[in-house]
């Protein structure tokens, strides 16, 4: 976890994250720390999977991830790059327009997609699942695209 927060400060200090992504990002990280979910809550968080950025050049974003945090690569293509942060966790780099957060993924105990979208909905919220995926996204609040998948979601 410790490496994740200062990945997330380093971003937050590059211009790479706002104020607002990196308090939220941190609130997703303690959440998903603690030993039982909050009473009342839809899910029970387990972990923060995923970190999500769109960045300009993905070659250099990939190396700068490399060079200061030694990330291994998972998988890279024309349009992303996946890159290991531990064991299980990874960051996501898709290439776009101007460098800014694209969503994070959360995983949740007792995972199923039908489930869960159908739990989303119940709680008034607007979920989208990609048409033969188990991916399940829906907007905090402010608007952040936020997943919530399995323990284990890989790229």
């Amino acid at each position: 976890m410790k490496r994740t927060i200062s990945e997330m400060l380093g971003s937050y200090e590059n211009g790479r994250l706002s104020r607002r992504q990196l308090v939220q990002g941190l609130a997703a990280l303690a959440a998903g720390s603690s030993a039982a979910a909050a009473p009342g809550s839809t899910f029970r968080s387990l972990e923060l999977n995923h970190i999500a950025v769109r960045v300009t050049d993905i070659p250099r974003s990939r190396d700068f991830y490399q060079k200061h945090f030694g990330m291994p690569m998972i998988t890279e293509s024309a349009g992303n790059c996946f890159l290991g942060i531990g064991p299980k966790h990874f960051l996501t780099l898709f290439k776009g327009q101007k460098g800014e957060m694209d969503h994070y993924c959360i995983a949740i105990e007792n995972f199923r997609p039908d489930p869960v979208v159908e739990e989303l909905k119940r709680q008034g919220l607007n979920p989208r699942r990609p048409d033969g995926t188990n991916r399940v996204y829906f907007n905090d609040p402010d608007g952040i695209v936020v997943q919530v998948s399995e323990g284990n979601h890989r790229p």
